[in-house]
């Protein structure tokens, strides 16, 4: 039985990078001999096992063979005689292809060493088409890799748009798309994500709006958002995912948000934005447009609902706005207690009444 690191783990300790997660794979093993040193298995499909002590993935040795449609419909196969190589062979992309030895030795059948060295993604194999997901993923890896120069190599340029043309991308689930896109946001490079897959063809398979707008002009704002957003260090997935809907409509958002299955939070905010970027980034707003601006969002109940799109106007313009004018003219309205009228003898709907307008009073202390 033979132990090997493998995949990204690899390519990054080659780069330089932080090693985020380890993966092995397990040559001339079976699963009777992994689950009698401890090892458990996580899965039926796929011969994964969780490492007794470091919880890291062990794989054994693989094949896949194409058996349906879409990137799901493989039928695995492995044994003992399944061979590194064997195995290497089935990974997508070169540079992922590499496996390193407990003696630290390199075992790199396909080259990917060297394309590593030249900063190309090339696919290892043929079969490389059999999974439309590679589209996604080749995008995910040339964007988060932009930084470093890497570049897609061009036969695997015209197969990912052979794939795309032949219409793989429909057979991917809406689920799939978006953990694509979050992965994307989460390594900060999702402007570059998109542009990619605008180059090739493919960003219609998130937003047709979003591709029939895509332009440099919008490459570069979204560019100019996400290094604003990175230098507040902001993380939140719902903040950065927004600022690639802020052209499109409510209509387009809501029709995007079904294409990939946004989670609610990411769909809700992205079409909050829309809707209140205009007013709350004015040089001249008014205290009855943001006395609308906050019925609209609830902030008398819901304060971090305003707070979250004040900050995703914030990232849009990729500056710091008057924001603490704004949250100080709001928290002053929103500590109106309603009891005060309910003292002076006022009831029912009057009482609603009297509460907006004490709360436009106060705000036009700050806003005329």
């Amino acid at each position: 039985m033979q132990v090997y690191l493998v995949g990204g783990a690899v390519r990054d300790e080659l780069l330089g990078r932080i090693i985020k997660e380890r993966d092995y794979v397990v040559v001339g093993a079976t699963p009777e001999q992994l689950i009698k040193q401890g090892y458990q298995q996580v899965g039926k499909d796929f011969p994964v096992f969780l490492h007794p002590k470091t919880k890291e993935e062990y794989a054994l040795a693989r094949t896949e063979r194409k058996q349906g449609q879409g990137y799901t419909g493989f039928v695995c196969e492995f044994s003992a005689d399944v061979t590194l190589e064997d195995d290497l062979r089935r990974r997508d992309l070169t540079v992922n292809a590499i496996a390193k030895a407990q003696d630290g030795n390199l075992i790199d059948p396909y080259g990917g060493k060297q394309d590593l060295d030249n900063r190309i993604l090339r696919h290892v194999s043929d079969a490389f088409s059999e999974d439309p997901l590679r589209i996604l993923r080749v995008a995910r890896f040339a964007a988060r890799y932009h930084y470093l120069g890497f570049t897609i190599a061009e036969e695997t340029q015209q197969l990912l748009t052979q794939m795309i043309n032949q219409g793989e991308l429909q057979t991917l689930t809406a689920e799939r798309i978006w953990l694509e896109c979050e992965k994307s946001l989460t390594d900060g490079a999702f402007a570059e994500f998109l542009n990619i897959l605008a180059q090739l063809g493919a960003l219609s398979a998130i937003s047709p709006a979003l591709a029939g707008n895509w332009s440099d002009e919008l490459y570069q704002q979204l560019k100019n958002r996400y290094a604003y957003a990175q230098s507040q260090n902001i993380t939140d997935q719902a903040l950065l995912f927004a600022q690639a809907t802020a052209s499109l409509t409510q209509e387009e958002i809501k029709i995007l948000s079904q294409t990939i299955r946004l989670p609610n939070d990411v769909r809700d905010l992205a079409l909050q934005l829309n809707a209140h970027q205009a007013t709350l980034s004015s040089q001249t707003i008014t205290a009855q447009q943001l006395l609308r601006c906050c019925n609209q969002l609830d902030l008398w109940r819901r304060p971090e609902r305003f707070e979250a799109v004040l900050k995703a106007v914030e990232i849009n313009q990729a500056a710091s706005l008057a924001n603490q004018k704004l949250l100080t003219a709001t928290k002053a309205a929103k500590a109106i207690n309603p009891q005060q009228f309910i003292t002076q003898g006022i009831k029912g709907a009057a009482i609603k009444t009297a509460l907006e307008q004490a709360r436009l009073e106060i705000l036009q202390q700050y806003f005329n």
